[in-house]
């Protein structure tokens, strides 16, 4: 089976982008790094999608970037970080449901998602050390936010692998489930994820991950008034209802967030 990004039909507004290179334990190719992006950019323009879901192909993850392409150049190492560039200013909520190895670039995407969902037995790596390269400094601050800076030390200095009880107590993952129950568990949880109001959604994650300007501050408190979510919710709550939330992600022309 040839190397590549596996996009499956949306579903009840779900997603979901596989990493398939099964010979190599899913590790990522140019052509991969080079593609998601452009995926990421069309999903974000799609209203049918409400969130994304991240995971690798059969019991693995990904075991980061294919060290042969490593070998020939430096490129791989830039594609790799505009992916997960692209991955973190997705609008939308995104979920990586991980199983097995989560290594280097795969870590990488893996930090670069909202959430992680891990089965039992995974194991996670930060793995630069071992082949003498510099972690992008985006990717050490966001892994920095993630784990604290101590657990992102241990990871980057150390490039040890660690088991999913030490990913779940320094909030490397979220959630822990039997390999057997995952899937269940994913299910369940993109249906809340996928029926919640988008504008609380995007406005949420861009107050997340950076200082709140005032333009920012009014065009969402704008957004809010003016588009009725509030009301709507507000609405659904006291008739007891499911609310019919309307607020769609305006990507702009690159796909990301302003």
């Amino acid at each position: 089976m040839e190397p590549g990004l596996v996009c499956g039909a949306v579903e009840d507004g779900v997603a979901t982008v596989t990493i398939s290179h099964p010979s190599k334990r899913n590790a990522m190719t140019p052509d991969m790094w080079r593609r998601l992006p452009g995926l990421l950019s069309g999903f974000a323009a799609d209203p049918a999608v409400r969130m994304l879901v991240l995971t690798g192909a059969g019991d693995t993850f990904c075991a980061g970037a294919d060290i042969d392409s490593l070998r020939r150049d430096a490129a791989p190492r830039e594609l790799a970080a505009a992916a997960e560039e692209a991955l973190a200013a997705f609008p939308k909520p995104t979920l990586a449901v991980i199983r097995g190895h989560c290594v280097g670039g795969g870590c990488q995407l893996a930090a670069a998602c909202d959430l992680r969902f891990a089965a039992e037995g995974a194991v996670f790596g930060v793995t630069p050390a071992r082949l003498g390269l510099v972690y992008p400094p985006s990717s050490t601050q966001r892994l920095v936010r993630l784990v604290g800076p101590s657990s992102a030390k241990y990871l980057l200095l150390s490039a040890e692998l660690i088991g999913t009880e030490r990913a779940l107590r320094t909030g490397l993952v979220d959630e822990v489930w039997p390999a057997d129950a995952l899937q269940e568990r994913v299910t369940k949880f993109t249906e809340v994820l996928a029926s919640r109001s988008q504008l609380t959604q995007s406005a949420a994650k861009e107050y997340a991950d950076r200082p709140a300007s005032p333009d920012r501050i009014a065009y969402w408190t704008g957004q809010a008034l003016a588009d009725g979510e509030a009301a709507e919710g507000v609405a659904a709550f006291l008739e007891r209802r499911t609310p019919r939330f309307s607020w769609s992600v305006d990507p702009g022309p690159s796909g990301s967030r302003p």
